[in-house]
């Protein structure tokens, strides 16, 4: 696959810690065919965006930029969120992946149909309030890179 986006996670594939050089974190990623059904479950057989697809070539087992929570699979993590967002009866009515959860019930995502590279939301789903999507003006890529910057200085990525 062609990494147009994602250049700085396939040239930087492990993380290394600051104090014990030995303890390091190498990206992982999922083939091409498992991309494929992904597409085909979750976008209705349509293509994601580049972005995505980089990630997940790149990095869709581990990623030491991104938390995938519990989930053994990318399958697995798209399936707990929608079980959160019904758990709190919530609903997002446009085709949408999640790549990065946190807080045990909050997670990261893109709408699929806004480009190849498209602006990433945080949802909120247990939050009370009304305006529980909140917009982060920054792309998947632009997290990944602040990500590997803070990991090359010492800082958790997140």
């Amino acid at each position: 696959m062609t990494i147009k986006y994602l250049q700085q996670l396939r040239d930087n594939p492990i993380s290394y810690s600051k104090n014990n050089k030995e303890l390091q974190f190498k990206i992982e990623g999922i083939p091409e065919s498992e991309i494929q059904q992904l597409e085909l479950t979750w976008n209705n057989g349509n293509l994601f965006p580049q972005v995505l697809k980089e990630l997940l070539f790149l990095a869709g087992n581990f990623c030491y930029v991104c938390d995938y929570g519990p989930n053994d699979s990318q399958q697995e993590m798209q399936e707990w969120v929608r079980e959160h967002l019904e758990d709190s009866n919530r609903s997002i009515n446009r085709p949408f992946y999640a790549f990065d959860v946190w807080g045990g019930l909050n997670f990261l995502f893109i709408y699929l149909d806004e480009g190849d590279n498209p602006n990433v939301f945080q949802a909120l789903p247990y939050c009370d309030d009304d305006d529980w999507i909140i917009p982060l003006t920054k792309t998947i890529q632009n997290i990944i890179e602040i990500g590997i910057n803070r990991v090359k200085i010492g800082q958790n990525p997140y």
